[in-house]
């Protein structure tokens, strides 16, 4: 098991299997969200996921967001970007900085 796995649709991740991440082709919440639990046991310490899984599978990304592994990271998918990644990123710089420096 690498260190790094995306999961999405096919025509999302398929570029991640040429750059050494193991991909998985899944879309479904909970199918998904089995999937990062079961990579999270595996150890693996970074999950890109696409926008509509992260999304799809909030109950089980909620689960992770306090740990330290894996990091869970939402990326635009083949259809471009729906928000739920930027949304995260000023989500996070909030709880670290304690304020909006983004917008």
């Amino acid at each position: 098991m690498a260190d790094i796995a995306m999961i999405g649709d096919k025509d999302s991740v398929l570029l991640g299997r040429a750059a050494g991440i193991d991909v998985y082709f899944e879309t479904e919440g909970q199918a998904a969200g089995k999937l990062i639990d079961r990579l999270a046991r595996e150890n693996t310490k970074i999950i890109f996921v696409t926008e509509k899984v992260f999304e799809a599978a909030s109950e089980t990304v909620n689960k992770y967001k306090s740990r330290a592994f894996p990091a869970i990271i939402p990326v635009p998918d083949s259809t471009g970007a729906n928000g739920a990644a930027m949304a995260n990123v000023k989500a996070n710089v909030e709880k670290a900085i304690g304020a909006d420096i983004l917008f």
